[in-house]
C-alpha cells in the first residue's frame, strides 16, 4: 500500500493540501502533445479551516467529503487513486542486496534487516522499496531505496480516500512525486541543476534537482497563509474572501504596495535561505536556474522579482505546457491554477508511466 514501485494502473492523483484538494487525471496516445499527454479531468476543492495541519489530517471525514466533492465536479469515472505523504514522515535509506533477487526474495531479506534501518518497531510502519540499479562498488550487489513511514500517516490518507469512495493504489512520498513532475516540466541537459520552491499555504519546500534527481529537500515554515492573514486582518474579510480577493488580484487600494510588495519580498528571502542552506550542506555553489510552483507562484509578477532578488533566471511552473487538453476543461481556470497542481500531476502520473 505504501508504494514506491510502479503500478500500470489508471488511476487519479489527489494531492491533500493544508487548505485544498487538487485532483488530476491523465491519458497517454495523444499524438498532438510533445509528451503524448492529455488532462481528461481536474478539480480544486476548499478544505474545511484546520482540517489538515502540518501536513497531518485531522479530520478525515471532512478530507474524505472534500476529495467525494472533487471526483463528482471533475467528472472522473476512475476509482483508483494515489495520494501521498510529506517527506518530513518518511525514513528513507539506500541499502545493498545481492543482485539476482526476485521481488518476493527481496521483500523477504528487506524484512529481516529492515530492524538495522528504521527506529520505530515493524509493526508500527508501512514499509516499500524500489531497485535503483547495480551497486557500483560491487557488481554482486544491487542498490535498494528503502521507504518506511508509521501507519498512521498512511491510514490516514487511504481512510480519507475510502471514505470518498476510492481505491487507494498508491501513497507516494511527496518528494517523489514532485521528482515525476518535474522530469515532464523540465527539459535539462549537461547535468543542470534546478531548484523548485513549492509554495504551498504554511510551507516552502525547496527540491534541488540535479540532472533529473533530487538531491536535496527542505522545508521552511511559510507560505500563502501568511499573505492571507495579512489580508484578513487589515481589510476585514472572512478567511474564505480574502483567498478569493487574492487569487482575483482585486483586494483594496493599496494592497499591491502595502502588502503584496512586502510578502513577495519576504518569500525571495525565504527561497534564498533555503538555497544557502542547500549550498552550505552540499558541494553545489549554484544552480542553473529556478522554477516556482504551489498556489502563491500565481502572483503577478513573481518570477521577475525573485529571479532580480537571487540573480538566478526564475521561471513559473506549469505541469501540463507539453500536455493537451480535454475539450470538456475550462482551459484558462486550469491555467490560473496550473502552478499548484506540481504534485497531483506527479501522482497521475504514475497510472501512465
Amino acid at each position: 500500500m505504501f508504494g514506491l514501485i510502479r503500478k500500470n494502473r489508471t488511476l487519479i492523483g489527489i494531492d491533500i493540501g493544508s487548505t485544498s484538494v487538487k485532483l488530476i487525471e491523465l491519458s497517454h496516445g495523444h499524438a498532438d502533445a510533445p509528451s503524448g499527454l492529455r488532462v481528461e479531468h481536474c478539480a480544486l476543492e476548499p478544505l474545511p479551516a484546520n482540517a489538515v495541519a502540518e501536513k497531518k489530517i485531522v479530520e478525515s471525514e471532512a478530507v474524505g467529503e472534500a476529495i467525494a466533492r472533487a471526483v463528482r465536479r471533475s467528472g472522473t469515472n476512475t476509482k483508483h487513486a494515489a495520494v501521498a505523504v510529506a517527506g518530513s514522515a518518511v525514513i528513507t535509506k539506500t541499502i545493498m542486496m545481492p543482485a539476482g533477487l526476485d521481488d518476493a526474495e527481496l521483500e523477504s531479506q528487506i524484512a529481516l534487516e529492515a530492524d538495522q534501518y528504521i527506529p520505530y518497531p515493524l509493526e508500527e510502519v508501512n514499509l516499500d522499496f524500489e531497485v535503483i540499479g547495480p551497486a557500483q562498488s560491487d557488481p554482486g550487489m544491487v542498490e535498494v531505496l528503502l521507504a518506511a513511514s508509521r501507519t498512521e500517516n498512511v491510514d490516514d490518507r487511504v481512510n480519507a480516500l475510502e471514505t470518498a469512495g476510492l481505491v487507494p493504489a498508491i501513497v507516494d512520498v511527496e518528494a517523489y512525486a514532485m521528482e515525476n513532475a518535474c522530469a515532464l516540466l523540465l527539459d535539462e541537459g549537461g547535468g543542470a541543476t534546478v531548484a523548485l520552491a513549492d509554495v504551498g499555504s504554511a510551507t516552502t519546500t525547496l527540491h534541488v534537482l540535479h540532472e533529473g534527481r533530487i538531491v536535496y529537500t527542505r522545508e521552511q515554515n511559510f507560505g500563502g497563509q501568511q499573505l492571507r492573514d495579512e489580508v484578513q486582518r487589515r481589510y476585514g474579510f472572512s478567511r474564505e474572501q480574502a483567498a478569493q480577493k487574492i487569487l482575483d488580484g482585486d483586494v483594496a487600494e493599496g494592497y499591491d504596495m502595502d502588502v503584496l510588495a512586502p510578502f513577495k519580498e519576504a518569500l525571495a528571502q525565504q527561497i534564498g535561505r533555503a538555497l544557502q542552506f542547500f549550498y552550505s550542506g552540499t558541494s553545489y555553489s549554484k544552480v542553473d536556474r529556478l522554477v516556482i510552483s504551489g498556489g502563491a507562484a500565481s502572483l503577478p509578477r513573481l518570477d521577475q522579482l525573485v529571479g532580480e532578488r537571487l540573480r538566478i533566471p526564475t521561471t513559473i511552473a506549469n505541469p501540463f505546457a507539453r500536455m493537451v487538453l480535454a475539450p470538456t476543461l475550462d482551459a484558462q481556470a486550469l491555467m490560473r491554477e496550473a502552478p499548484g497542481m506540481m504534485l497531483a500531476l506527479g501522482l497521475a502520473l504514475r497510472g501512465v508511466d
